[in-house]
């Protein structure tokens, strides 16, 4: 697979990273450049592992990255989009609950988003594809989108205000149901 096409499914692959960045950069307040690092690392990191898998677990595992898969990033990506939306309308005045950073929720988004990728790998390993330049590509692409992302999220979200985070809830949500869709071919984009 030549460089061109395999940076385009780096960039279509970080499109939900990108999203689920952009919706933490409204939500995250006070975000450090720490903070916005490890959201880097995770997903661009997760990104970079998942075809790795998927290139070894090749055809044996196809079908139930296209039966399960999208349900479990649906349920993911709802249930954090619910709780984003619940701690937003929430009447309490404390502020920590939604502008807090949580190693745990990082890696359910990361591997929310990054399940697309574990497919990507059981390609390259039907067409075998030599996965190693691929797989840096993805890892960098995903990173720097990461960031650009939280970036991006907090300039919106400043502009608009502390209840963007219920847009980012709707955010979240909706790609999970984006993807659900594609995984059971509802949907193809």
């Amino acid at each position: 697979m030549d460089i061109i096409s395999t940076l385009l499914i780096a960039i279509a692959l970080a499109m939900d990273a990108f999203s689920v960045s952009l919706t933490k950069g409204f939500a995250l307040k006070d975000i450090k450049n720490s903070q916005i690092l490890w959201f880097a690392i995770f997903f661009g990191g997760f990104q970079s592992l998942m075809p790795i898998l998927g290139w070894l677990g090749g055809i044996q595992l196809e079908w139930l990255i296209t039966t399960i898969a999208p349900w479990i990033a649906f349920i993911l990506l709802l249930l954090i989009g619910l709780n984003m939306i619940r701690e937003s309308l929430s009447e309490d005045e404390d502020d920590d609950i939604s502008d807090k950073f949580s190693f745990k929720e990082l890696t359910l988004l990361a591997i929310a988003t990054s399940i697309d990728a574990f497919a990507v790998g059981i390609t390259y390993a039907v067409l075998k594809t030599d996965i190693i330049i691929p797989v840096i590509i993805i890892g960098l692409v995903a990173f720097i989108f990461t960031i650009i992302g939280i970036y991006l999220g907090q300039k919106i979200g400043n502009f608009f205000g502390d209840k963007f985070e219920i847009l980012g809830g709707v955010i979240l949500i909706l790609l999970g149901i984006r993807i659900l869709l594609e995984g059971l071919g509802i949907l193809v984009i």
